[in-house]
């Protein structure tokens, strides 16, 4: 009997997990050995919040991220093929989603191992569920380029096909960069596009704005520089 692969959601920001996740995922986290995580420095912080049944330093974290090479995917996977629960742990939010966990669920997936998703904070339907914009039909298009001629033409792409299917369009930035995709998106968008803009979900500081393009531009613009966001357009 293999193991199972618990992907488990994090707050999205400096919160205790009590108050973002559900007690019976607290309850599913805390007899866990195993953890493949992002970070490890954060990953212990939150485990420690979160609270084990086993020592920290007893824990065994593996770190799976942007610097981890294809051919060290395979390992991850031996402590389920061995019959032990893993815990998969994202940075912030739903592992797997816009997250390099997603190799590893699709390798179990393969081999048959179960994988099962934990209920917690998801800043993608956090900001869609408040935007106004249509629930029914979304795409999320992760990180859209960084040189301004290509993030212009990606956005009035995006624009396009929003406006074809009727679909709500999300994307997101690295957050020092929200100044520039902000100013971008009133640069390449129809006056009467909807953008919302959402910010520090579940946060103290949370906002989430719906306006048009025009509208926009004749207001102040939100105070986003270096903090967690989701942009939203629909045309």
């Amino acid at each position: 009997m293999t193991g199972t692969l618990f992907l488990i959601p994090v707050p999205l920001g400096p919160t205790p997990p009590i108050q973002s996740l559900p007690a019976n995922v607290l309850t599913t986290i805390r007899p866990l050995t195993h953890f493949v995580v992002e970070q490890a420095k954060t990953a212990r912080a939150f485990l420690k919040a979160a609270g084990t049944d086993t020592p920290l330093q007893e824990l065994q974290l593996e770190e799976l991220n942007e610097h981890t090479k294809a051919d060290a995917l395979d390992r991850l996977l031996a402590p389920l093929r061995a019959g032990n629960d893993v815990g998969l742990l994202s940075e912030a939010g739903c592992p797997a989603v816009a997250d390099p966990g997603a190799d590893l669920v699709a390798l179990a997936q393969n081999e048959g191992i179960r994988v099962a998703p934990l209920i917690g904070p998801s800043s993608l339907l956090l900001a869609l569920m408040a935007s106004g914009l249509n629930g029914q039909r979304f795409a999320f298009q992760g990180y859209l380029p960084a040189k301004d001629g290509e993030r212009s033409k990606a956005l009035q792409d995006l624009e396009s096909e929003s406006r074809k299917r009727k679909q709500t369009q999300l994307f997101i930035e690295t957050p020092y960069r929200n100044r520039a995709m902000y100013d971008s998106i009133l640069q390449a968008c129809q006056p009467t596009t909807r953008l919302s803009v959402a910010t520090d979900l579940t946060l103290p500081g949370e906002s989430v704005v719906t306006r048009t393009i025009q509208q926009w531009k004749k207001q102040t613009p939100p105070e986003i520089e270096r903090r967690p966001t989701v942009f939203l357009l629909l045309a």
